[in-house]
């Protein structure tokens, strides 16, 4: 899956929008996206979530810390097929010292299409939970909904 570099911006929602195409290779027999597929889209949409908010997994990942995924949902609304551009709305929802929920809505031409969310702990490269780093969570209770 590609992500189109284009139009990546904050909703008055609190949400990080970014659009991505969907490739053939997401698509199952039928010419839908597997359901499978929607997770991996959930990521781009967390990763470019972290960037916006100025913290790129990378530079989480190069002071020793990693979110683990410990929970996923997904409820499944319309169908979505090859080349359609899909728009992967992320935010947060819930933070806790260890923990984080990022909330995701895709829709395609304002249609949803599916909608989700993953629960991650903070681990060390030890993969032993730690508490979120302060600067980390102060940027991300900014951005917490409700």
């Amino acid at each position: 899956m590609s992500g189109q570099e284009k139009d990546r911006t904050r909703d008055d929602g609190g949400f990080i929008d970014v659009p991505v195409r969907v490739r053939y290779a997401d698509t199952d027999r039928m010419g839908i996206v597997y359901y499978g597929n929607y997770p991996a889209f959930f990521e781009i949409g967390r990763s470019e979530y972290m960037r916006q908010k100025g913290y790129p997994y990378r530079d989480l990942e190069d002071l020793g810390y990693h979110f683990v995924v410990v929970g996923l949902e997904a409820r499944y609304y319309n169908s979505a097929t090859y080349d359609d551009v899909l728009i992967v709305k992320t935010r947060v929802t819930e933070l806790k010292s260890r923990g984080i929920t990022f909330h995701y809505v895709v829709t395609r031409d304002g249609t949803l299409v599916v909608e989700g969310s993953t629960k991650h702990i903070c681990v060390n490269t030890d993969k032993k939970p730690v508490t979120i780093p302060q600067k980390l969570i102060e940027i991300f209770r900014d951005g917490t909904a409700g």
